[in-house]
């Protein structure tokens, strides 16, 4: 009882260690960000051609913090995962250590892949369809904590769901889920991703669509590898019963 407890408590410090180094990663890397944030400020302003106004200081500090700290999270997310990696790095098999090294450079791939579509292509046509609807009837401003809040709600969940494949393809090899079984929770999956579509994007029907089709899309592209994935731990498994009961012949 006692070695178990002990057991517990070095998990429980490993764990913490872990966390540590995670942590003062991002504080890094938000000092970085936030040295360069006007240059990042711009870049995330690209070619819109409002000028942007803000209504007091606090404003300037707070679109500040929050550019820098998605930037800055998206930069620990290879920290985070590689620290994961060492913690449960003891309890996997040497096989199974190579596979899952290859998810953290993937991870990091698939965020900034969904970011850049989110920025790239929906959000500017969301922006361009809601300033044409108020095109020669009011006078069209923005303040920049209502622009990169917009933004950000836009893009953000474009980050966290590209990686929603990677998540299910490495759960399915870990045998936490049954891809089968989740296909069939489709009409619920569609129901909910729409929610989060309407939650996410302006009130109006085409910005629910243009937010709503990406996202399930990448729930069936997440089904179809989570099955890949699936089959062939199967196989794998399979191979493995054959070589264990021919070598018990053998013997």
């Amino acid at each position: 009882m006692a070695e178990k407890e002990l057991n517990i408590v070095e998990h429980l410090d490993e764990f913490r260690k872990r966390i540590i180094i995670t942590a003062l990663a991002f504080i890094i890397f938000m000092v970085i960000c936030l040295y360069y944030v006007k240059n990042i400020y711009l870049f995330f302003l690209g070619n819109f051609h409002y000028k942007l106004l803000v209504l007091g200081p606090s404003d300037i500090v707070k679109v500040y913090f929050n550019l820098a700290g998605v930037v800055a999270c998206a930069g620990t997310i290879p920290v985070a995962a590689w620290q994961l990696w060492l913690f449960v790095k003891p309890a996997l098999k040497t096989s199974g250590r190579k596979v899952t090294l290859a998810y953290i450079p993937a991870l990091f791939i698939l965020f900034i892949c969904g970011l850049s579509f989110g920025y790239f292509f929906i959000f500017p046509n969301i922006v361009r369809f809601l300033v044409d609807l108020s095109s020669g009837i009011m006078s069209t401003t923005f303040t920049a904590d209502k622009y990169f809040s917009f933004l950000l709600n836009i893009t953000l969940p474009f980050g966290v769901a590209f990686e929603m494949p990677l998540v299910m393809m490495f759960l399915t090899s870990l045998g936490v889920i049954n891809p089968f079984n989740i296909a069939k929770l489709r009409k619920y999956a569609y129901f909910i991703l729409v929610i989060v579509a309407s939650m996410i994007s302006p009130p109006e029907f085409i910005s629910h669509i243009s937010v709503a089709i990406p996202l399930i899309l990448i729930y069936e592209i997440s089904v179809l590898v989570s099955k890949v994935a699936y089959k062939r731990k199967q196989k794998r498994l399979e191979v493995d019963h054959d070589l264990e009961e021919t070598l018990q012949i053998e013997v």
